[in-house]
């Protein structure tokens, strides 16, 4: 089996860290993949150093003849069995060429965003016509796909993001290490998030619940995981500065983009995960299967993961106090954040396992190839 894959897009987040692991853990399980992604992106440069074969075009508009004609090329001499992209708006690119080829390839495609524009146009129609089928990564995912595409729901199944429980394990990583680093004692909590600079992310609720939660506690440092994506470093400075306004200099840690996040979350003794809107939210599952106990917004990909009171705290979505006082339980209580941190290391294990879904994958890959033959 040989499967291309494609991601084109220049920023560098969830949606194409996913895509890395997705191809490192099919190469792992002696699955033929090549990367197909935009020229000098971060995620191409990523794949290149870990031994990934890539295939990239300029440009990442829908409009790309140049890109277009490219996918031609490689497709007709790439003896591929099948296609899977993790960008919808890749499918502007891979339809167009795999029509012009008469290529009968089959096209799946991971839908990791949502979107409030309704596609059931003559042109959405046709391109929406050539996709075999598409994965959704939550059920607020699958129930926008079904309300704005023109799939239908049978070509439409929930498949959530997963991770690699075995590195993602407590046992492995070096607490003392990370912490020393960011000079936070034991004797103190340290409370994070992890996530790029963007808005929406909730990175101000996350330095709002600080404020407030230093003035009640001595204890507490908070730990910002992340950097600006591509266009983004304003938005990154603006974060920094609210932080120095607030009189949080002292007490909160920015890292920067960090590689060795398992040992990164080990540090943290409360996750926290404010995004407003997250279609899942990887992150969170990690932090989860590093056994911290978590709170996290009540909204959207979010509710496919946490389970409130049992896993974590769910907070009311944008609501500062709220996430204050969320906080302020587990702070409070140590019994609380061992019980909720053993509980989600466990609903990580039974649901987002990535070995589990893999099998999974491939065994769907082969069930579309033998239609195909």
């Amino acid at each position: 089996m040989k499967v291309l894959y494609s991601c084109l897009s220049k920023s560098w987040g969830g949606m194409e860290m996913y895509t890395l692991t997705s191809v490192k853990q099919l190469l792992s399980h002696n699955i033929g993949v090549e990367l197909l992604c935009i020229k000098g992106s971060t995620l191409q440069n990523e794949a290149k150093s870990s031994g990934i074969i890539t295939h990239s075009i300029s440009g990442d508009s829908y409009f790309n003849p140049a890109g277009i004609f490219r996918i031609i090329s490689l497709i007709s001499k790439g003896n591929f069995d099948i296609i899977h992209t993790q960008a919808s708006r890749d499918l502007w690119l891979l339809v167009p060429a795999l029509k012009l080829a008469g290529s009968k390839i089959p096209l799946v495609f991971t839908k990791q965003v949502g979107s409030f524009v309704v596609k059931r146009d003559l042109l959405h129609r046709i391109i929406y016509n050539r996709v075999n089928l598409a994965f959704a990564i939550s059920g607020v995912i699958k129930k926008n796909m079904i309300d704005t595409t023109p799939l239908p729901p049978d070509k439409i199944r929930l498949l959530y993001n997963c991770i690699d429980v075995n590195r993602f394990d407590p046992a492995n990583a070096r607490r003392t290490e990370i912490r020393n680093e960011f000079n936070v004692p034991e004797s103190e909590l340290l409370i994070g998030m992890m996530a790029r600079f963007s808005p929406g992310k909730g990175h101000e609720e996350f330095l709002g619940a600080a404020k407030i939660l230093k003035e009640t506690y001595n204890n507490l440092k908070f730990v910002i995981v992340g950097k600006a994506s591509y266009g983004e470093e304003d938005y990154e400075r603006k974060i920094k500065e609210l932080a120095e306004k607030s009189g949080l200099s002292n007490v909160v840690i920015f890292t920067g983009f960090r590689k060795d996040t398992l040992n990164v979350l080990s540090a943290m003794d409360i996750f926290v995960f404010p995004s407003h809107a997250e279609a899942f939210g990887i992150a969170l599952i990690e932090a989860m299967a590093m056994q911290l106990p978590t709170v996290a917004s009540n909204a959207d990909g979010v509710l496919d993961i946490t389970i409130d009171g049992e896993t974590g705290y769910l907070f009311e979505n944008k609501n500062v106090n709220d996430l204050r006082d969320k906080i302020s339980r587990l702070i409070k209580s140590r019994e609380d954040r061992i019980k909720f941190g053993k509980a989600g290391r466990k609903r990580v294990i039974d649901k987002f396992n990535i070995e589990k879904q893999t099998t999974e994958i491939i065994d769907i890959y082969s069930s579309l190839i033998s239609k195909n033959l």
